[in-house]
């Protein structure tokens, strides 16, 4: 048995006649690693008084384990996850309530042992071409910071639909453009590779990746314009999109109805889009065109501004001057490197990956990252939660309070600010799935009838624990993982009030809102009864009107003793 550590990159599973292969992709300081998992079984749970339908082909077994009400609860164990999804699909409309049926075997394996990237494994270990891989193995979390490989990856076309004419890539030591045409005819001192012909572009870019074999790949508008683009170009030439590790295939899937977006599935690598985690690290642009970040961040653009004539000009480069379009495709690489280098995005997506146990790069996904987080906590517990959508309820949560405005232009207006008022309000008045569900004789009232335990709760305790991570990442100056903690944190209040979460329930997301409601309420009429005139407030602040007889010190003085003394009334009254 030999141990090894590392950080998880791409999850994968699939069903076979002696169970499920569950195999995990991982960047380790010896190069890339597979874990692999074979004959898994699927697992969800069902009411222990509950008739399965005949026909289904699972195990059955008794656990020590009970729904929130309290009933308890059989385990099913399936050989397929398609066996699985059989029996979903017959207790739709048929009354048999599932819990935790709807996740996916390669998820449950990670959180159930709290891995969400990090880890460190026991097993045996075996030398493969280009990587290693690891079997009968142990899982466990582990911290470590990657040091992960990437390139910076950007297509030049003759044209929306037609032939792909170069490719560039960049990173870390690495640069090239691969081009179609001869060496004899277009002398350049650029690090470029001639080929005759589209298709053999294509596989000089394949063969010429696998060489590099980067972690990540980063891009502007990847995943939906140049990845894309390649597996298509690929497809009608006949060539397998072999982009993944291990021989493995690439796919980029695509889109199953409108607002959604494309999915590269690449075995082993990321793909990173500047746009999409920019957005997701909460930067804001007017226009988040390569150009625009690229002057804006960096104070320099591309050798070709979009427009309507950047195509032309693109095909008239690669008629008349092929090294300067080499030249252009690579500057746009080296313009994404240095983007993700000045914003710290790796860093970001690795700590987000960190904190969430989401794969690497995955956009959204709050309720996902909601349940890696909890549902774990919730078994050591002794309880399971319910399917997605299980529940249906008439009430609904109002939004954050908005105080009726006072307009006018004001000298002097201090404005003061509830730091992290929802998660504070889940802290403070312990609101909690199972803590709602368990909630003793002494419990600490909410909204909607709502009630929640003092002694028994899963997520103020989340919580708090992201809250001292976000402490420790503002002392040692990690703007990344304080960015991160900061969005996942305040993505709680908006899982619990949405539909598509597990958990929710009126009572619970009104117990955030309303106490919101309450605390911006009751804190504007304590600063009145002090004196002064609050002229607006919303869902976390209040705008207070000192006027101009205050100077700016006077002000800034001011607004630091109220705040004091409003914490130190709402210390007094939470006693």
């Amino acid at each position: 048995m030999q141990q090894v550590a590392g950080f998880l990159l791409t999850r994968h599973w699939r069903d076979t006649p002696s169970g499920i292969e569950i195999w995990y992709w991982a960047w380790t300081e010896q190069g890339a690693l597979r874990l692999y998992f074979p004959a898994q079984q699927a697992v969800c749970f069902v009411g222990r008084d509950a008739a399965l339908p005949t026909g289904i082909d699972c195990e059955r077994r008794q656990l020590a384990l009970t729904d929130l009400g309290g009933s308890p609860v059989d385990g099913l164990y399936f050989r397929q996850q398609g066996e699985l999804r059989r029996l979903r699909e017959l207790a739709t409309g048929s009354g048999l309530l599932l819990y935790e049926s709807d996740i996916k075997p390669s998820d449950r394996l990670l959180m159930e042992r709290f891995v969400t990237a990090a880890f460190s494994a026991e097993g045996n270990l075996t030398c493969r071409p280009g990587y290693r891989e690891l079997t009968h193995l142990r899982l466990k979390p582990t911290a470590l910071q990657p040091a992960l490989r990437y390139l910076s990856l950007d297509i030049e076309t003759d044209g929306m639909q037609r032939e792909i004419i170069s490719i560039a890539y960049c990173g870390q030591g690495e640069a090239a453009v691969l081009i179609q045409g001869e060496a004899a005819d277009w002398p350049s001192d650029l690090p470029l590779s001639w080929f005759a012909d589209e298709a053999a572009l294509l596989r000089g870019f394949l063969g010429a990746f696998a060489r590099v074999d980067p972690d990540l790949i980063l891009g502007w508008n990847l995943i939906n314009f140049d990845l894309d683009y390649l597996e298509r170009r690929c497809r009608r030439l006949h060539i397998p999109f072999q982009l993944g590790r291990g021989g493995e295939p690439a796919a980029i899937l695509q889109p199953q109805q409108s607002g959604q977006q494309r999915i590269a599935s690449i075995p082993g690598r990321v793909a990173l889009d500047g746009i999409d985690n920019l957005r997701a690290a909460f930067w804001s642009f007017p226009s988040f065109s390569l150009n625009h970040v690229a002057q804006t961040l960096l104070g320099e653009g591309k050798l070709i501004a979009d427009g309507a004539d950047k195509i032309a000009e693109i095909r008239r480069l690669f008629r008349d001057d092929r090294p300067a379009l080499a030249a252009y495709n690579l500057a746009d690489c080296r313009l994404v490197e240095r983007i993700f280098a000045k914003t710290d995005l790796i860093n970001f997506c690795l700590q987000r990956a960190r904190m969430t146990g989401l794969t690497l790069g995955r956009q959204g996904g709050s309720v996902a990252a909601f349940d890696n987080l909890y549902l774990p906590r919730l078994h050591r517990a002794g309880a399971v939660a319910f399917d997605v959508g299980a529940r249906s309820f008439s009430d609904a949560s109002p939004g954050g309070y908005v105080m009726e405005s006072q307009p006018g232009l004001y000298d002097n207006v201090l404005v003061l600010d509830f730091k992290s008022l929802y998660p504070s309000i889940i802290r403070t008045f312990h609101i909690d799935p199972f803590g709602m569900a368990r909630p003793g004789d002494d419990a600490i009232p909410g909204f909607l009838g709502a009630r929640f335990s003092r002694t028994q709760s899963i997520l103020p305790e989340i919580i708090t624990d992201l809250w001292r991570q976000r402490d420790r990442a503002k002392q040692e100056q990690n703007n990344a993982l304080s960015q991160a903690v900061k969005i996942i944190m305040n993505s709680f209040y908006g899982v619990l009030g949405s539909g598509g979460c597990r958990f929710y329930d009126p009572q619970l997301a009104s117990s955030i809102t309303r106490r919101g409601h309450q605390i911006i309420t009751r804190s504007r009429d304590w600063l009145e009864q002090q004196g002064y005139r609050v002229i607006y407030g919303d869902t976390d602040s209040l705008f207070v009107l000192l006027g101009a007889k205050f100077s700016e010190d006077q002000s800034i003085a001011t607004g630091r003793m109220l705040a004091q003394q409003l914490n130190r009334w709402w210390d007094e009254q939470l006693q």
